[in-house]
């Protein structure tokens, strides 16, 4: 089969687009054939820092058809159609076949693209636990998305919406009249002006993209508010896991969201997407053999949305 095999010794991008031997499921395994896959931030960074997955190859967001499977799977038949982040079990999803657990893959609705589909599970499910989890969004209240152009901030505009929220988003200006289709009552470039000295202040701030510190954040919140940091740089990461519980002495609370896979919230966010309430935002498409352009096109960190791999073409 075709895939993207990471090669430490490699041409400067390190992902080499070349045959590998078909992977064949054990008892506890499905085989997948993937037909779309889906870029995250977590690859290129899993690159940087030299995590490197057992197989070598890179992806975790796939949606395929069930080719095979194990004599102790009961959950799936061949021919059904799945979709899921198996990032827990050692990706493999910029290739042809997958071989996996079923614990992580959910029925794909027969009405979403695999393409749609492929750019649900890690960002879409990001933004559901950090939404509701951790911030506990509630009707009318205040919301502010900061990095809202990307992939898990086009999904948190739509989610913190549909909880009823009023939402403020704060993106480049490329992306400012996409954020405002997705439901946002308020859109603010940052090129033009930083929201976080405007004196306004908010119930949840969603920060996506890590870019402010920690106490601008904080400043921003009303009395009982929350901050909930979900990206950023590795610096950021690192001092939200060290001064959080600090800063969240008193009424305003800053946490850090550890998103995990979850079969129950991905079930949740596909029927919205396959009822209309919720749309995986596309900005680019690549085949596979261009896997390589995708990941470095997402680490530039001006994206509209998701980044996807189409592997094998849609049959209808």
């Amino acid at each position: 089969m075709k895939a993207i095999v990471y090669e430490k010794h490699g041409v400067p991008d390190r992902l080499i687009f070349r045959e590998v031997e078909k992977p064949i499921p054990n008892d506890n395994e499905v085989l997948i054939k993937i037909y779309a896959a889906s870029v995250n931030a977590g690859d290129y960074r899993s690159m940087k820092m030299g995590i490197i997955p057992k197989r070598k190859i890179f992806g975790s967001d796939i949606a395929g058809r069930v080719e095979a499977v194990g004599k102790n799977i009961h959950q799936f038949s061949i021919g059904d159609e799945v979709f899921g982040d198996i990032s827990a079990c050692g990706l493999g999803g910029f290739a042809e076949y997958v071989a996996v657990l079923e614990t992580p893959l959910v029925l794909k609705p027969a009405d979403v693209s695999f393409e749609a589909t492929s750019a649900v599970p890690m960002a879409a499910v990001t933004a559901l636990q950090g939404l509701r989890n951790l911030g506990n969004t509630q009707p009318g209240q205040k919301v502010l998305i900061c990095g809202a152009g990307g992939g898990v901030g086009t999904f948190a505009v739509q989610i913190a919406k549909y909880f009823g929220a009023e939402v403020t988003a704060i993106c480049g200006t490329r992306n400012v009249e996409l954020v405002r289709s997705l439901g946002a009552s308020q859109v603010v470039d940052y090129t033009q002006e930083d929201q976080m000295k405007s004196g306004k202040r908010y119930d949840l701030i969603l920060a996506v993209n890590g870019c402010h510190s920690l106490s601008a954040y904080k400043r921003a919140l009303n009395p009982k508010g929350t901050a909930v940091i979900v990206g950023g740089a590795l610096s950021q990461v690192i001092k939200s896991m060290l001064f959080g519980p600090i800063m969240s002495l008193g009424g305003r609370k800053v946490r850090i969201l550890a998103a995990k896979p979850n079969t129950k919230d991905l079930e949740f966010m596909i029927k919205l997407v396959a009822d209309g309430k919720i749309k995986p935002v596309i900005d680019r498409r690549y085949p596979l053999s261009e896997t390589a352009k995708a990941v470095r096109y997402l680490s530039e960190g001006h994206t509209h949305g998701k980044v996807i791999i189409n592997i094998l073409k849609e049959e209808y």
